[in-house]
């Protein structure tokens, strides 16, 4: 507990100072003294629940870094707490099934923060057999790493180089999320991706970067739009995305279309 206790004053400082607030702006986003925003960083108070709900709130903390921060002070997160969140969790995979199910016959999946599949809905697991993905289950490595589905991307480069960006702000945007730290430290080390990071961006950029996907003899062109669940406060719902792929043209809209009769 003591550990916990000397943890909190130091991520709350780091915080502060990741979005450039004195003391006193602190304080008043949050609704607490200055002084005790400066008890708090030195240790000299601890906090209370309501007081970590201020601070995370007027930080805009994430979900799970909040979390971080809760249990830094010796509290359970809300993540922990069983008496409500089963109920509500299944809900919401009710509600991910409804819309996975509706955007058939197109691709649709949910992942979390790093990408990683949870749910695909069967023209996703259709789609992602016929580019030659049937075991990996994190879309970044599927993508990135050498393999078949990195070979059916006609245009891999920019769209690695946007995908990594994607990723590097989730590390930013969590800083003690390690999955995602080392996840990125793997990323950057496959073969043509520094390349692709420092490579320059096309001087006239197209309204939506599309995937295109050489797949047998058709030329497939995808772009993707995602949901995420509105204003949780449970780090595990935070971290659902809902990913569906969308055809951005005529062509790619039949050939999808085709495969339900």
């Amino acid at each position: 507990m003591s550990e916990n206790h000397t943890a909190f004053p130091s991520l709350l400082k780091t915080w502060r100072s990741r979005r450039r607030l004195s003391q006193l702006d602190l304080a008043l986003e949050a609704g607490l003294s200055q002084r005790h925003i400066s008890f708090l960083e030195t240790g000299r108070s601890q906090p209370s629940r309501a007081a970590i709900a201020q601070l995370g709130f007027a930080l805009q903390m994430p979900a799970a870094e909040i979390d971080t921060l809760l249990i830094s002070a010796g509290f359970a997160a809300p993540s922990m707490d069983t008496r409500w969140s089963a109920e509500t969790r299944t809900a919401v995979q009710a509600s991910i099934d409804h819309v996975l199910a509706g955007h058939e016959p197109f691709p649709a999946f949910s992942v979390d923060r790093i990408w990683s599949i949870q749910k695909a809905n069967a023209a996703a697991q259709s789609f992602f057999g016929e580019i030659g993905n049937v075991t990996e289950l994190n879309i970044l490595r599927a993508i990135i790493m050498p393999g078949p589905v990195r070979d059916s991307i006609v245009n891999w480069q920019p769209n690695t180089r946007a995908l990594m960006r994607l990723l590097e702000m989730e590390v930013a945007r969590r800083p003690n999320d390690l999955d995602a730290q080392a996840l990125l430290k793997e990323l950057v080390e496959q073969p043509g991706v520094r390349d692709a990071l420092e490579s320059a961006p096309i001087s006239a950029p197209v309204p939506v970067l599309t995937m295109n996907f050489k797949v047998g003899d058709a030329d497939l062109n995808l772009f993707s739009m995602i949901a995420t669940i509105g204003m949780s406060a449970d780090a595990a719902l935070d971290d659902i995305r809902i990913e569906t792929l969308l055809p951005a043209d005529d062509a790619t809209r039949t050939w999808f279309l085709a495969r339900v009769h």
